[in-house]
């Protein structure tokens, strides 16, 4: 098995073969490149080549197009002629249309299996970004969750965290004095962000069956690494929610893998495409733990690649740590696009041969200045590049052909039917339906007592007639907490326990 990957090569004026070495592949790396430039093509030709190599992959398919990479090509593809040509001149002798294994997921349920994870997975910090609180209501967030460990409250779902958050607000008055100002305005705030995350379709990801990790660390029969596809297209429609899904990914993995130091290959390589989609308006702390994940997690065997159409989206202490570098074109229309070009040519190893800074201007579609790491993970001279052309399909599969990889996996099974498991929710409806029914007793105890003292002043002998518990709460109505009982007790299911746990994001302020 070969211990590098071919990214391209050229001809006349072009650089010699390009390799990306296998055992530099976990230095992670960035695709860059104006829109239109071939940063898709690029993603799906590394994917093919980790993936034969045995290396499971992850990508997130934002335009619809990577499903290609679950279908060979094929001779009467309209660019067939150009494919062969085009390995001819890069040299690449093998060049063959084959499939590659893939499992498609989806967070809607809809273009693959299920994906899902707890509120306490996810934990306060993402949270809090995927919601777009302000610091004060960032902070009652960390106080329900502080509240969910001590009181033995798990946080699942959606309807668990809405459910602690009455709690919260009905106990304020204590936990004020315990943690803090706890505001009934900020408390109300946070549950209309969660209306609006649930009302886009956010309620599904969260609850149970939570995706296991080692689900997407997989390998076929033949020993090739499975291809992981996010089904995208309708997820960027919520960008917060795509960012943040994607991070707690990565802080997953940070957290569960074990270190393994430098592997001969990578056990994982993570594609993050529309990587800016990160840190746009991302707090410092966010950012600076982005940071240290992408500079620590290598250790554990995993090679993140970033994928955007500009290496100023990256910020300068991420792009510092991202060896291999594949820039497509970027055009320079204004002053800002000049400065960012400029910018982008400095962050490379100059080549005696041409100008960076003209060629990454200058190169076409299916072209790019490349960078890869050599020995001693040295960064390379910048090269001009012919991109080799793919061996899967390239566009989209059909419907029926997704449909049909999504019935014939072994995930479907696992991931296709919802848990509710007996968790915060289900724990305070018991706890008011006790409150409640002690309350009753106590009133229909209350008011037998003031019978026997109305009939003693009579001068009647009390009967000992028991005043029924319905015409009680008749004469009295529905309390505040019989009625919330009632709600929640209606929701109730035959369910077990709950472990509580927070990721490495998640936990920023509170780790596991």
């Amino acid at each position: 098995m070969a211990e590098d990957i071919f990214i391209g090569g050229g001809g006349e004026n072009y650089a010699e073969p390009q390799l990306l070495a296998l055992k530099y592949a976990n230095r992670h790396g960035l695709i860059a490149g104006a829109t239109g430039t071939g940063k898709t093509v690029t993603l799906q030709i590394l994917a093919e080549s980790f993936s034969a190599r045995g290396v499971p992959v992850f990508l997130s398919d934002v335009k619809g197009d990577l499903s290609g990479l679950a279908k060979s090509g094929s001779a009467d593809f309209k660019l067939h002629q150009a494919f062969t040509d085009r390995a001819a001149t890069i040299g690449f002798d093998d060049y063959a249309y084959r499939a590659f294994p893939v499992t498609f997921w989806d967070l809607y349920g809809e273009q693959g299996h299920p994906v899902r994870s707890t509120v306490a997975e996810m934990g306060p910090l993402l949270l809090s970004r995927l919601m777009d609180l302000s610091e004060a209501q960032e902070g009652i967030l960390n106080i329900a969750f502080r509240v969910s460990d001590e009181e033995g409250l798990p946080l699942l779902d959606l309807k668990d965290l809405q459910s602690l958050l009455v709690w919260v607000g009905e106990n304020r008055a204590d936990l004020s004095l315990k943690y803090g100002n706890v505001s009934p305005q900020s408390i109300g705030a946070i549950q209309r962000r969660l209306l609006v995350l649930e009302n886009q379709g956010g309620a599904g990801f969260f609850g149970e069956p939570a995706l296991q990790l080692a689900d997407m660390i997989r390998t076929d029969a033949q020993g090739m690494g499975r291809i992981n596809i996010l089904a995208a297209d309708r997820l960027m429609s919520s960008p917060r929610l795509y960012a943040t899904f994607l991070l707690w990914l990565l802080s997953e993995l940070f957290e569960e893998l074990p270190e393994v130091g430098d592997p001969d290959k990578p056990r994982l390589v993570f594609f993050f495409d529309e990587a800016h989609l990160l840190f746009d308006d991302a707090p410092k702390a966010l950012v600076d733990k982005v940071e240290q994940v992408a500079r620590l997690i290598r250790s554990k065997g995993v090679g993140i690649y970033f994928v955007t159409q500009n290496p100023a989206d990256v910020p300068e202490d991420v792009l510092g740590q991202l060896g291999n570098r594949v820039q497509h074109a970027l055009r320079a229309f204004t002053a800002r696009d000049r400065r960012a070009l400029a910018q982008a040519a400095e962050t490379y190893r100059e080549n005696p041969r041409f100008d960076t800074e003209e060629a990454i201007r200058e190169v076409g579609v299916g072209e790019a200045v490349t960078s890869m790491l050599q020995k001693k993970g040295v960064p390379g001279v910048v090269e001009r590049t012919l991109i080799r052309p793919p061996s899967s399909q390239l566009g989209p599969i059909t419907d029926a052909e997704r449909a049909q990889i999504i019935t014939l996996d072994e995930m479907g099974p696992k991931y296709s039917k919802t848990i509710d498991r007996d968790s915060a929710f289900e724990r305070l409806a018991e706890r008011a339906a006790k409150a409640a029914d002690e309350a009753a007793r106590a009133e229909e105890k209350a008011e037998e007592e003031e019978a026997a003292a109305r009939e003693y002043s009579a001068g009647r002998r009390y009967s000992g007639t028991r005043v029924s518990r319905s015409s009680t709460r008749k004469r009295r109505g529905d309390s505040i907490g019989t009625a919330f009982a009632k709600s929640m007790a209606r929701s109730l299911g035959t369910r077990a326990g709950s472990a509580i746990v927070r990721g490495v994001l998640g936990g920023l302020f509170k780790g596991r």
